[in-house]
């Protein structure tokens, strides 16, 4: 197998915008907001080219206290970024939100990096850092539909234990789809990755299915964690 991965020249990258603009192009028409979807992708361009260029620097520079930075940074971004569906609660489950992310995710984070991976030196950042970006992605997708469901149901007037447990299973719905789809359906980003890259089939499947429970459990400890503090003030 080949360890070359074609490389995706500007020209050729600018074609797969191309649907993008399909999409924007329905929600204007459907009286949807556009605005937002195109905000969205040119934020996406944005940081992603940033990031880029930041990644270069934080693997070069190995230092443990640059990705305890980044790791931070990443921590509290994806807790305010959780709460977009309840703007109007946002600055007073900021908190919890963090925390949840904190306990879930980091506790996954450290199981992977140091008990699956055995990482030397522990922080290694080509590992740690794309690792923890999809475990506090998870969980802030998670706490985002958690939060969402939970809040809706309590407008309903349902109780704060029935809230908890409708908005739970929401949150897992995605990852559970995800676990019934990868092989049959999909073939997820890292294990996609990793096949293009020349690794052998059989070594990136373990690799996700490392991925894979890492992130059910984090979707779940994150999501469970929040809704449990919240639910202690309803």
């Amino acid at each position: 197998m080949s360890d070359t991965i074609t490389i995706i020249s500007l020209p050729h990258l600018a074609l797969s915008l191309l649907p993008v603009l399909v999409v924007l192009v329905i929600q204007y028409k459907w009286a949807l907001d556009y605005k937002e979807g195109g905000y969205a992708m040119l934020r996406m361009l944005g940081q992603l080219l940033v990031i880029g260029y930041v990644l270069g620097f934080i693997f070069a520079a190995e230092q443990s206290w640059i990705i305890l930075a980044v790791l931070a940074i990443m921590l509290v971004a994806s807790s305010w970024i959780s709460l977009r569906t309840v703007k109007a609660k946002r600055r007073a489950l900021l908190g919890k939100a963090f925390l949840s992310i904190l306990i879930g995710g980091g506790l996954v984070l450290a199981l992977t990096t140091q008990g699956v991976l055995r990482l030397s030196p522990w922080y290694k950042p080509q590992f740690t850092v794309p690792l923890a970006g999809m475990i506090f992605a998870g969980a802030m997708n998670a706490i985002s539909l958690a939060a969402d469901r939970y809040f809706d149901e309590i407008e309903r007037g349902q109780s704060s234990v029935h809230a908890r447990r409708v908005a739970f299973n929401t949150a897992l719905i995605p990852m559970t789809n995800a676990l019934f789809a990868v092989g049959l359906v999909s073939l997820p980003g890292m294990m996609t990755g990793q096949i293009l890259s020349g690794v052998d089939p059989l070594i990136a499947v373990r690799y996700q299915i490392m991925v894979m429970a890492m992130l059910y459990s984090t979707v779940g400890l994150s999501a469970a964690m929040f809704l449990t503090l919240i639910t202690r003030e309803s």
